[in-house]
């Protein structure tokens, strides 16, 4: 029992350095997890670190946030589960949504540009780390990297949030498809009986209690502006696939161009902000939530409501999805035709990692100085033995001196 508490804490601990230096987005948040919590501390091991991504892909939410709570639920249960969630998230919420409270002074520094210069093309490099990473590990035949090739080209034509989900639905199908052989097919009416079938009450009713209570809140929200954006936070965490590459355009579309809750100027501060910290890019939210109520004329302790309430709305659905579908998880996987789509599910995930680096890259046009910086942080995570928070320091370091 007392080595068991020491595993929680260090796990803990982990977690906590986890939160203060893991930069780069999903992608480099899954490449971080496995070189730190798989190989170098053998909390879970790398197969069930790939089904729980799997798994996040499937699911709407955040997916670095839901693998990570997910493997703190193997290695401890709920109460770990929700208390990593917690030290996962406060950090770089509670610095965004400070940001937007002191809004002005952040946006006339300059010396934040200086950093920025060079720490995002940095935090792109350890994406394509993770793109390179992934692909070695996953496309090993040629029905994956076809399945690889196709939901990248079909994101970059389609550019729509409801690809993901449908793309990997396919790339499940396609793989299980091919991968299950006769004798197996036969077994699974057999297989599906391991299936718990209180867990699937539990999960089912858990998805229609909190669809009651967001049509509940939906009713109400014309009485408060916390409560409509809570509903609106929760909606989109409820229909975004794909991370935080989906999030911020999604968020774009509704907060500034149609409810002009915020400016233009002020969402892309914050975006830039968020790049540069730790943590996961659904802190966002909490930028947005602050700076809503603040330009609504709310006092500072709105504002903090505001950061709150985004923050909650936005990660509920997948906490709740991750925390009740890991239990789930382990007789569903049982049924052959499921396992054997996991190939595919990977190999389409592989195909998004280098959507969002092509992307991301995008924006660096004939910059070529943010092409070298990118370059050495790929060369660094590739060749050598730094850990991230190493390479990252670097990019900062450069923006202060040059």
């Amino acid at each position: 029992m007392q080595l068991l508490t020491q595993r929680r804490l260090l796990f803990l601990r982990d977690v906590l350095v986890y939160a203060f230096t893991t930069f780069g987005g999903p992608q480099a948040h899954v490449a971080i997890l496995l070189r730190e919590f798989v190989e170098k501390r053998g909390y879970i091991t790398e197969e069930e670190l790939m089904e729980l991504n799997a798994l996040s892909q499937v699911l709407p939410g955040p997916s670095s946030t839901q693998t990570l709570v997910g493997i703190a639920w193997k290695v401890g249960g709920l109460k770990l589960a929700i208390i990593t969630f917690l030290i996962w998230i406060l950090p770089s919420a509670t610095v965004m949504c400070l940001a937007a409270i002191f809004y002005k002074a952040f946006a006339t520094s300059g010396r934040v540009d200086e950093v920025l210069r060079f720490l995002q093309p940095t935090a792109v490099g350890i994406v394509a780390y993770a793109a390179f990473s992934f692909g070695q590990k996953f496309l090993k035949t040629q029905v994956s990297k076809m399945l690889a090739v196709g939901s990248l080209v079909a994101t970059l034509i389609l550019q729509n949030p409801y690809a993901f989900p449908l793309l990997i639905l396919l790339g499940g199908i396609i793989s299980s498809a091919l991968e299950t052989q006769p004798k197996e097919d036969e077994l699974r009416v057999k297989l599906f009986s391991n299936v718990n079938p209180k867990k699937v009450g539990y999960f089912l009713g858990i998805l229609l209690f909190f669809a009651a209570l967001g049509a509940i809140i939906n009713r109400t929200s014309p009485f408060s502006l916390p409560v409509r954006l809570f509903e609106n936070f929760y909606r989109n965490g409820i229909l975004i696939f794909g991370g935080g590459q989906v999030l911020v355009p999604l968020m774009y579309t509704e907060f500034v161009e149609l409810k002009h809750y915020l400016s233009n100027s002020e969402f892309l501060s914050g975006y830039a902000l968020q790049q540069a910290l730790p943590g996961p890019t659904f802190s966002f939210t909490s930028f947005v939530g602050a700076i809503t109520l603040s330009n609504k004329g709310y006092s500072l302790g709105g504002q903090i409501i505001g950061g709150v309430v985004a923050v909650i709305g936005i990660n509920l659905p997948g906490l709740i999805l991750i925390l009740f579908i890991v239990p789930f998880w382990e007789d569903l996987k049982k049924i052959t035709r499921i396992k054997n789509s996991l190939s595919g599910i990977n190999a389409v995930a592989v195909g998004f990692m280098v959507t969002a680096l092509i992307l991301l890259v995008k924006p660096f046009g004939t910059n070529w100085l943010a092409y070298a910086v990118m370059a050495g942080a790929f060369s660094l995570m590739c060749f050598t033995k730094l850990k991230t928070p190493i390479v990252i320091l670097i990019g900062v370091v450069l923006g202060l001196i040059f």
